[in-house]
């Protein structure tokens, strides 16, 4: 099934292509250039509504007929784009999404934003990006630049995405461009977006460098910037240090969760008074564990390429290993709690809030919430959650044996009845919707692994903090 956006073939007068790489710089600057940007998830979306904002003609390609057809209607499924600026967008010509990849061969930019999961044995599963390479190579013409922004480990770009471009019979750098430049977006940060955030860009020359930078020049707003680096591989391993130093760190904090609650002292109240230290800190928080689409997978990405060089990412791997047991002790402090009132977990009733892997963010990707709900299950808990944003998730019920088997548990309304009822609520998502002062006062226990109830207004007995 493809899209009903048709594509009409136009001469590159008029649609104004470049026929060369030397036309390419004019197009850009006059916003004439047509762009494509292929997947249209939280990163896709708002790069084209953004590249779509500053003028060009851009076409949005998914396979998700669902999505594209959402957006051809003016309805967005980012939250962080809002349906008023796609519906403006598409009533004006400048955004269109189609299913069809035929697209690109109008197209003189193409961005790819697939993801970029790990498998089952945390191996890089480049399925995605191999897809969309092959779909543009097909189509691929003189005068265009590919940009890969998907995360991923160091060397994709020209050893797992050029070989396939390169099968058009085109010489990169000379008849085309290629370039990568890492996503940068935090969903749900109403601080930093698409337009805010700098960018970092390693081309495979230096003008399939220049090339991309000039682009994001006619996006980016005041106070950022396009930082160029040497090669696409060095851009590869600017975002896993990013995401890396970001795993450490929460890991570094999950562990200090750990000995403060054997020790008895508020991890929290350390962390805020560490916090009030000017210069040489920077405050992480202890969570259920880390989820969404990069943390929980770059270091796999970065250990699986430097066993390829004998190197053995230790310090990295270990500090995945602390933030996927947070789950585990998540359920040991909630048995503990239970346990505090003559309870077990086997047949408790238990209110998990959040399913999301971040607060306010409608994206459930490697959510630790997930993780924990399926070790309650497991230790026979009757279970069930709320979630604003979440309507629906899959659990799985034999993540631990060879006997594979998954539910589906939807959302329920978070009323008087949901929450009484519930021998123990579980904040495991501070969404900003949770009125945390009703659910103390209706809820008999909590165990708050966020620390959602740091104004608790007298209702500390019922609160157990990880």
């Amino acid at each position: 099934m493809t899209s009903s956006v048709l594509y009409a073939s136009t001469g590159p007068e008029e649609v104004g292509q470049a026929v060369s790489l030397e036309n390419l710089p004019s197009l850009i600057s006059a916003k004439k250039a047509r762009i494509g940007v292929v997947g249209l998830g939280y990163v896709g979306l708002p790069l084209a509504v953004e590249l779509a904002k500053a003028g060009f003609s851009v076409s949005g390609i998914d396979k998700d007929c669902r999505k594209v057809a959402g957006i051809n209607s003016g309805r967005s499924h980012v939250l962080d784009v809002s349906s008023d600026d796609v519906g403006q967008l598409v009533s004006s010509g400048k955004l269109q999404a189609t299913s069809n990849y035929d697209a690109v061969a109008e197209l003189d930019v193409v961005f790819i934003c697939v993801p970029t999961p790990h498998d089952a044995a945390k191996a890089p599963d480049l399925t995605y990006v191999q897809a969309a390479s092959e779909e543009i190579a097909s189509r691929l013409r003189a005068g265009q630049l590919i940009v890969l922004e998907s995360t991923t480990y160091p060397g994709t770009t020209e050893e797992v995405m050029l070989p396939l471009l390169q099968a058009s019979g085109l010489t990169p750098g000379v008849d085309f461009a290629v370039a990568f430049s890492p996503e940068r977006v935090d969903p749900g940060n109403t601080r930093f977006d698409t337009r805010t955030t700098p960018k970092v860009v390693g081309g495979l020359t230096q003008r399939c460098s220049e090339l991309t930078k000039l682009v994001f020049e006619q996006i980016l707003g005041e106070g950022a910037s396009v930082h160029v680096v040497s090669s696409p591989r060095a851009a590869e391993m600017t975002k896993l240090l990013e995401n890396c130093f970001r795993s450490v760190n929460i890991a570094l904090v999950n562990e200090m969760a750990l000995l403060c609650d054997r020790m008895g002292i508020n991890i929290w109240e350390v962390i805020d008074a560490a916090a009030t230290k000017p210069f040489g800190y920077m405050p992480f928080y202890p969570g259920p564990g880390v989820g969404g689409h990069c943390i929980p997978v770059d270091p796999y990405y970065l250990s699986w390429k430097a066993r390829q060089y004998d190197f053995y990412t230790k310090f990295i791997e270990l500090a995945a290993e602390i933030n996927l047991s947070m789950p585990f002790y998540v359920v040991q402090k909630v048995a503990e709690a239970l346990n505090s009132r003559d309870k077990s977990v086997r047949d408790s009733r238990i209110l998990v809030l959040g399913a999301a892997f971040k607060k306010d963010v409608n994206d459930a990707r490697n959510s630790p919430s997930i993780r924990v709900m399926e070790l309650l299950l497991r230790e026979g808990a009757r279970l069930e959650y709320n979630d604003p944003y979440i309507p629906e998730v899959t659990v799985g019920l034999g993540i631990f044996s060879r006997r594979s088997q998954e539910i589906q548990l939807r959302s329920v309304v978070l009323d008087d009845a949901a929450v009484r009822h519930a021998d123990c609520v579980v904040f495991t998502v501070p969404h900003s919707a949770y009125d945390v002062d009703w659910v103390l006062e209706h809820a008999d226990l909590v165990v708050d692994t966020v620390n959602a109830t740091k104004h608790a207004n007298g209702h500390h007995q019922k609160v157990v903090l990880i």
